[in-house]
């Protein structure tokens, strides 16, 4: 298979994106992430396979995509629609049977020349605003070959890169693409290890030593600090935060993300339960100051 041919599951492609890296930027949203954190605002980006978001209040129970599911998924008990997990295969057959639109899929196939077409459309804005293409997911390291067959592509036609990472990954897809990203914007939710299982599903142990390989090679790098209430927003928290950034000689800035649950609803359309609906949304400003203090880099909420 050559590179241009070579596909990969994408979520959604944003143009004009201004939070995802410097300037006008598109973002290259994949599919999949190891890591499972229980505010996540994008859960559809978790599955690695394409999933099925339902409106429930759009629904009018007419039975027509029971009909279409080849599967045998979806079945209509007690006046409502009742999805089998184990047996959906996210092939979409119910989605354009649905006279209400009560039904979106989520996730496409699409190969390397049909991504860069898309990131290509602005880049006159990338040349007025600084800007570029921002690999971000779910986690794009879960597909490092497609990643680093679009990355590769831009770096030809000169369109700056940025890669959205958690770091959680062997160290041998992310130097896949080391070489062809500009700019890491990496994830640090929390430094306590335990914590970090409790709330993410994984160790934090291979994110850091990622980290610091990147590092070590000079790359630059955003640390992006989700702040989440009752997770990371104490004291003890943001020292460790410092500390790391501290000790890492290639971090160009902080930026803390305040957490929000814009994203709360698309559990209930995913079938899943949500357990941070009650966790308030915290400006962030006072956790920007306490790092600001304290260390000699630009620290901004957002971004």
């Amino acid at each position: 298979m050559s590179l241009q041919e070579r596909t990969g599951t994408i979520l959604d492609i944003k143009r004009y994106a201004i939070h995802d890296g410097p300037g006008i930027r598109t973002t290259v949203f994949l599919k999949g992430c190891p890591l499972s954190c229980e505010w996540c605002h994008n859960p559809e980006s978790q599955r690695a396979r394409p999933e099925i978001l339902y409106y429930e209040e759009r629904c009018t129970l007419c039975g027509a995509c029971v009909s279409a599911c080849k599967q045998g998924a979806l079945d209509i008990v007690d006046d409502r629609l009742q999805l089998d997990q184990s047996l959906c295969i996210g092939c979409g057959d119910c989605v354009p049977v649905c006279p209400n639109g009560a039904r979106e899929l989520t996730g496409r196939q699409m190969n390397v020349e049909q991504v860069v077409s898309e990131i290509v459309k602005d880049t006159l804005f990338y040349e007025e605003s600084g800007g570029g293409v921002t690999f971000s997911g779910g986690e794009p390291l879960m597909q490092a070959d497609f990643v680093r067959a679009v990355a590769a592509r831009c770096v030809e036609l000169d369109i700056h890169t940025a890669l959205d990472t958690s770091g959680f990954a062997p160290e041998a897809e992310l130097m896949k693409v080391a070489d062809v990203i500009d700019l890491f914007l990496y994830d640090i939710k929390t430094l306590d290890d335990a914590a970090h299982i409790a709330y993410t599903g994984v160790s934090n142990r291979s994110i850091l030593r990622n980290l610091r390989s990147i590092d070590e090679m000079g790359k630059r790098i955003w640390i992006r600090y989700p702040l989440v209430p009752g997770v990371n927003d104490v004291e003890r928290s943001l020292m460790d935060l410092i500390a790391l950034v501290t000790s890492l000689k290639s971090v160009e800035r902080v930026n803390v993300l305040p957490y929000h649950r814009a994203g709360a609803g698309k559990y209930a359309r995913l079938g899943r339960e949500y357990n941070f609906s009650r966790t308030e949304e915290p400006s962030g400003e006072e956790a920007a100051s306490y790092i600001a203090e304290r260390i000699d880099l630009p620290v901004r909420i957002g971004g």
